[in-house]
């Protein structure tokens, strides 16, 4: 293989792990402790309106 070849190789899989790292920490800031949506929990401490 040509150094090219390996370069191009290597970028491809730095490329993919970066891309999974972001991906990764955006879908765990999405949810809580116990596996809940954090933007669909009700607000348990507020009282019901009414």
């Amino acid at each position: 293989m040509k150094f090219g070849d390996v370069l191009y190789i290597v970028a491809m899989i730095l490329f993919a792990w970066i891309t999974f790292a972001i991906v990764r920490g955006n879908f765990q800031r999405k949810f809580d402790e116990e596996g809940r949506r954090k933007d669909l929990i009700d607000e348990e401490e507020s009282p019901p309106e009414g």
